[in-house]
């Protein structure tokens, strides 16, 4: 989708950090945005601030991890904007990480956001992009920790390693039909992800802070502290919007240095043990 000037964007988690720099970004580019989030007052201070910057700004609340709730989000964008195109899957938050404790809750409440609000979002939208055959684009945010293990046992991790795997299964099967895939794998991206409990529903359960002394967390300390000296979220959204106008499925936002070497690092184990295995079965 080389021209945005004109069409609609939807986009969850739309109240703050990358969400609203996507909005940012759109409204720039002249298109009509629906922003969606759960956090009502903040979405309302979002469209304010927004509003101005382009065409058209909403909001819509909208909690991901209910199918019907993003139906019905969905519904508010066909209704004020009559046809979307480009849909953010954005909303996500962090559950912690390692082996001291492991809360069912935390797990179900993570897949749910972060794995389950893609697939609604893209279970909401891509009939219609499909019947009005105008082409569009899909964006999904995921994260460089859904390519690599270095939060340890982690629902996050684990939720951005299906959105990774969604979005690359997804882009074959939806380009012949004109539309674009792009996931998004950001590093330390100055964002309020590492507050995300706020939104934690009662149905999840308390969440279990880890005691400070331990490595879990010493390392959630080590990525809270990283993410807010991160990259500024408008960058990313101009990588995003770069993206879909290139239809790339790929944005990196960090892909030098460490986080280089951890993707590395795990390629090489892969083939190194497809290798080993190929010897096996060569000699047997």
């Amino acid at each position: 989708m080389r021209e945005l000037d004109g069409k609609a964007a939807f986009i969850t988690g739309g109240a703050s950090g990358i969400g609203l720099a996507l909005g940012r970004a759109f409204a720039a580019a002249g298109m009509r945005v629906m922003l969606a989030d759960v956090e009502a007052d903040a979405l309302a201070a979002a469209v304010e601030g927004l509003r101005g910057g382009g065409p058209e700004v909403r909001g819509v609340v909208c909690d991901v991890a209910d199918a019907g709730s993003v139906d019905r989000a969905a519904a508010a964008a066909f209704a004020a904007f009559g046809r979307v195109h480009v849909v953010c899957n954005n909303a996500g938050v962090a559950g912690g990480s390692g082996i001291d404790t492991i809360p069912l809750g935390t797990w179900r409440w993570v897949i749910d956001v972060n794995v389950m609000g893609v697939v609604h979002g893209i279970a909401a939208f891509l009939p219609h992009i499909r019947a009005h055959g105008e082409g569009g684009h899909i964006v999904n945010t995921a994260s460089m920790a859904g390519l690599n293990s270095g939060l340890g046992f982690s629902p996050y991790s684990t939720s951005k390693f299906a959105v990774v795997n969604m979005s690359e299964g997804l882009a074959w099967q939806v380009a012949p039909l004109g539309i674009g895939v792009t996931v998004v794998c950001p590093g330390f991206v100055r964002t309020r992800i590492s507050e995300s409990g706020r939104n934690r529903p009662e149905r999840y359960g308390r969440a279990v802070v880890p005691d400070p002394a331990s490595a879990t967390g010493k390392l959630a300390a080590e990525h809270a502290e990283r993410g807010r000296g991160g990259l500024d979220p408008d960058a990313v959204a101009a990588q995003v919007v770069a993206a879909i106008r290139a239809d790339e499925l790929y944005v990196f936002t960090h892909a030098d240095g460490a986080w280089r070497e951890e993707v590395r690092e795990r390629f090489d184990s892969i083939l190194a043990a497809m290798d080993l295995a190929a010897g096996r079965q060569q000699e047997g």
